[in-house]
């Protein structure tokens, strides 16, 4: 008979006698050997589950101890105790694995992170005066803000593979040129998404600049430049100066991006699908032309045919620039289309591959500079639906070689600046609606206020003594602290009035009350010492303000195009097609 252990089970010793290819008879069963390779031999000394309503059948009476135990009691305790320890020793061992392997991980994960951010080229934000900004965007009712982001193409010749894909020989390393601009406006409710480009000879003021890397002082401009020199005037941060100026938009960051980076991010994706209505070569007799070369359809173009069309102009309808920049929303409409696919991608090799081309192929602010800022930002675009996504030029007329920017460009600009969808007809505002401010006004005769003379636009010069003449109209209103700038006349579309600080909030409201200027042309600028009354070029005669009633369509000459629009292709010039 068999004896019971402390722990309920019985223990039953077989003689060597027993039957040949059978370990032993267990409870009328016979069951073949069975033993883990490697594993003791237990010299047919087994441990079975004790079955309350059976005995063993068979078997001869244990042997014990002097303590009591049998040995076959002995030797099974002995047993499980070293296969306690094996286990205990095989756990100890696959959790130190386990956590070399993660630390590993972890390590080569934080020097690859490390790898990716040396990657990234960065450089200053705004290269002109810090003052003269344009206030941020007011939040929203949700304390959301809308994001500006301008995106630069750069033409320089700088290395090796940018000298061969621009074939300008003779331009090796000179004074880089941006060869496209476009300012990307997230919507602060993330619901739309506009993109302005700019075509790059574009005549405009440049603002007073200064290079980060060695302080060389670039003076304002006094003439109307082509907005494309601004990047060889200190670098990037230099652009987004003039964008600012220019359209009164505050710009949080920018992306620049060059030859051989268009490249590799065409190849890392796998090639844009881009449309021609018809076979394209473009080349003239003398030789102008980017060289591509594409039959009638869709095709996906990358390498250096995705260079050519972007920078392609001879064969794309009349030759403009604006033609161009058509091209160039075809190209990046899908291009996100792409992102957003590849964004998903469960292939590690080819998200690692556009990660580190990405990455290498950028230069951006300091702010935006590593994987966690430019991931984050990405998390930001994604949040906009493709048919929200709305693709226009900056309208513009010639004079002469170059372009000027017409009134339907202040138009848009203007949308732009009140966060204005530009994906419907009559408009969708999403920006913060202007709120009386807690700050108190002082007495109007207490308030000191600077007027300016802003009514000079493209085709018209400033109205003379206009800062003198409303400086008298806010006397005999109550305001005898007003004084006026005579010293220059500026643009500015609408009459707005400007304060420097929060304290003189109260102060700017109450002058704009007075006046029945309406609180959302009330803005924070830096740059002013004072309340500032801009007298616009919508009051450039009268006594009395009247505000405009604004147009909040998209102008037709915006030639705006919807990202989920697949169909579009580009017109091509019958005198640069092939049979």
């Amino acid at each position: 008979m068999g004896t019971r252990s402390r722990r309920g089970r019985t223990r039953t010793h077989v003689p060597h006698a027993a039957e040949p290819g059978l370990d032993r008879v267990v409870y009328g069963e016979e069951r073949p050997q069975t033993r883990l390779s490697g594993a003791p031999a237990a010299d047919h000394e087994v441990t079975v589950p004790e079955y309350r309503d059976r005995e063993p059948a068979t078997g001869p009476p244990l042997q014990r101890h002097h303590d009591g135990r049998s040995e076959s009691g002995r030797s099974s305790r002995s047993r499980r105790v070293s296969r306690a320890r094996s286990r205990r020793r095989a756990l100890r061992w696959s959790v130190t694995a386990l956590a070399v392997l993660i630390l590993g991980t972890a390590s080569a994960g934080y020097l690859y992170y490390r790898q990716l951010n040396s990657n990234i080229k960065k450089d200053a934000l705004n290269l002109g005066d810090e003052k003269a900004r344009p206030a941020r965007a007011r939040a929203n009712d949700a304390g959301q803000t809308p994001l500006n982001i301008l995106l630069i193409g750069s033409d320089a010749r700088d290395t090796e593979e940018n000298q061969k894909l621009g074939a300008a020989r003779r331009t090796f390393n000179g004074v880089p040129l941006a060869d496209v601009q476009m300012l990307l406006h997230v919507s602060a409710d993330r619901s739309n998404m506009a993109v302005v480009s700019m075509p790059r000879d574009t005549l405009l003021q440049i603002p007073r600049c200064t290079d980060p890397d060695d302080g060389t002082i670039y003076k304002a401009t006094v003439l109307p430049t082509p907005a494309n020199e601004s990047l060889g005037r200190g670098g990037p941060g230099c652009t987004v100066a003039t964008w600012e100026k220019f359209t009164g938009i505050h710009i949080d960051h920018f992306l620049q991006i060059d030859f051989s980076g268009v490249v590799s991010m065409a190849d890392a994706i796998g090639g844009v699908p881009v449309c021609v209505d018809a076979n394209i070569l473009s080349r003239d007799s003398q030789g102008h032309g980017s060289g591509l070369k594409l039959a009638k359809g869709t095709h996906p173009v990358k390498g250096k045919q995705a260079l050519q069309w972007l920078r392609t102009r001879y064969g794309f309808g009349d030759g403009s620039d604006l033609m161009r920049a058509r091209a160039q929303h075809m190209y990046m409409n899908a291009m996100v289309r792409l992102l957003r696919q590849n964004a998903t991608l469960t292939n590690p090799a080819k998200l690692r591959s556009l990660t580190e081309t990405a990455t290498s192929a950028l230069t951006v602010d300091n702010d935006l500079g590593t994987v966690k800022r430019l991931y984050d930002l990405a998390v930001e675009l994604r949040k906009v639906p493709t048919r929200g996504i709305t693709m226009t030029t900056m309208p513009n007329r010639y004079a002469g070689v170059r372009v000027k920017p017409t009134e339907d460009a202040y138009t848009l600009f203007r949308l732009v600046r009140q966060d204005i969808s530009l994906t419907g007809k009559s408009g969708n505002r999403t920006a913060a609606k202007a709120k009386a401010s807690d700050d108190p006004a002082a007495d109007d005769d207490q308030i000191k206020v600077l007027v300016s003379n802003g009514t000079r636009t493209n085709d018209q010069s400033p109205v003379g003594g206009r800062a003198t003449a409303v400086t008298r109209l806010l006397a005999e209103e109550g305001f005898t602290k007003a004084t006026a700038e005579t010293s220059r006349a500026i643009a500015q579309e609408t009459t707005m009035v400007q304060f420097p600080n929060d304290g003189l909030e109260g102060d700017a409201q109450r002058l704009a009350k007075a006046f029945n200027i309406p609180l959302g042309s009330v803005a924070k600028f830096p740059d002013v010492s004072e309340v500032t009354l801009v007298v616009g070029a919508d009051w450039r005669s009268g006594n009395t303000y009247k505000q405009p009633k604004n147009d909040d369509r998209v102008p037709d000459t915006a030639d705006a195009l919807n990202g989920a629009d697949k169909e579009k292709c580009m017109p091509v010039n019958p005198n640069y097609t092939w049979r």
